[in-house]
């Protein structure tokens, strides 16, 4: 029998944030659930995170705010990647991030780590068998009916396979009206989900139109009769005694998920039948450590999982290797709405960035992430 030999523990030994080259602005848009701020997008700026091992190995992951680093530093120098665990669980209580900018870059550094001194991509060390996914075309704009009919059309002419439209016109035909000419446009080329966005907010109060239990009710049986392939956020985030009756009275699958931030949200969830397809985002819930759990407890209740965008970069790549991983995950968010806010922009960072050909995104074969950064695009 062979000896059995005690692998060589790695350890941190700097965590630090790299900043990235601006290469240009593309521009702003008014995003259909926030008619009250614009999104800019960047071909390149912005930073993304290091973890340096004393292996020689390097972990990669969406960008840490600077406030955060000093503690994160603090706790995980010194510590061993493989126990990721258990750092999700203390960075938790040692470092409160916020959603976007908190501890879910230093997660995915920690899993790529991982994927790395393994020699695998991570989609396969979590047990994926397919190494394809199909994005669907997130859309940004409310715009007129007739404006995404033409939109849609487009995509679906470039072999894009599924499209999510934005409904927040004040008249719910109107929202009606702008599902009809898309889903006309588009045929049967493209299924077609819809978001209504409104648990963008915890509380009672968010930009643009709120909507009641009505209207979300009537809104939902009409997009059923239609053929929508899901509809999200229909209500209030914690408003889980009227998002559980829509579940239980619509055939069509009711989504959302994306801006609860912990994995207890979820078992309550669970437990009071809250949404028939979950769609929790890493950059909310400090990485995809919290995410793998989700979509474990998502299986055992019969639920699909589609987790949400990502933050457009390194997240977006993290949540393609959980989607491949996953047999309930039948599509992968990817946040599009070109020329200004093209998928492309936020992968521009990237040296060998992945690409939508044929409708599909081939997840990326190299160990852990399986990207690597452009190192012109890194600010000198």
């Amino acid at each position: 029998m062979p000896e059995i030999v005690a692998p060589v523990r790695m350890k941190v030994t700097e965590v630090r944030s790299v900043p990235l080259r601006l290469v240009r602005t593309a521009g702003s848009v008014t995003p259909a659930w926030s008619p009250d701020r614009d999104m800019t997008f960047n071909v390149g700026g912005g930073a993304f995170v290091e973890i340096h091992t004393d292996q020689g190995l390097i972990g990669i992951g969406p960008h840490v705010s600077e406030t955060f680093l000093p503690a994160v530093r603090d706790y995980l120098i010194g510590k061993d990647p493989f126990d990721v665990e258990r750092h999700a669980h203390a960075l938790r209580y040692y470092v409160r991030g916020t959603p976007y900018n908190g501890t879910a870059g230093i997660d995915i550094a920690l899993w790529d780590l991982i994927g790395k001194a393994c020699g695998q991509p991570l989609y396969r060390l979590w047990g994926g068998g397919k190494d394809v996914t199909t994005p669907y075309v997130s859309t940004i704009l409310l715009g007129t009916p007739e404006e995404r009919a033409a939109f849609a059309e487009a995509r679906a002419g470039e072999g894009w396979k599924a499209i999510k439209l934005r409904i927040h016109h004040d008249a719910m035909a109107e929202d009606l009206r702008t599902v009809e000419r898309v889903m006309a446009a588009v045929g049967d080329r493209m299924a077609v989900m819809v978001d209504a966005n409104q648990a963008q907010s915890s509380g009672t109060w968010q930009p643009g139109i709120l909507w009641d239990f009505r209207r979300a009710m009537e809104t939902a049986f009409a997009l059923d009769e239609m053929g929508v392939a899901w509809f999200e956020e229909p209500l209030p985030r914690y408003r889980y005694d009227q998002i559980a009756e829509m579940c239980g009275k619509v055939e069509m699958p009711i989504a959302g998920g994306e801006n609860n931030p912990g994995l207890h949200e979820f078992v309550d969830m669970a437990a009071n039948g809250v949404y028939d397809l979950w769609q929790p985002e890493s950059m909310v819930m400090d990485g995809v450590t919290a995410l793998r759990k989700v979509g474990t407890l998502a299986e055992l209740r019969g639920k699909q999982i589609v987790p949400h965008h990502g933050g457009g970069n390194l997240g977006v790549i993290a949540n393609m290797h959980l989607v491949a991983s996953w047999p309930h995950a039948p599509y992968l968010e990817l946040l599009h709405e070109p020329p200004i806010g093209d998928y492309r922009h936020g992968f521009a960072m990237l040296a060998n960035a992945p690409e939508v050909k044929d409708g599909l995104l081939r997840v990326p074969q190299g160990p852990g992430l399986g990207v690597e950064i452009d190192p012109d695009m890194i600010a000198r």
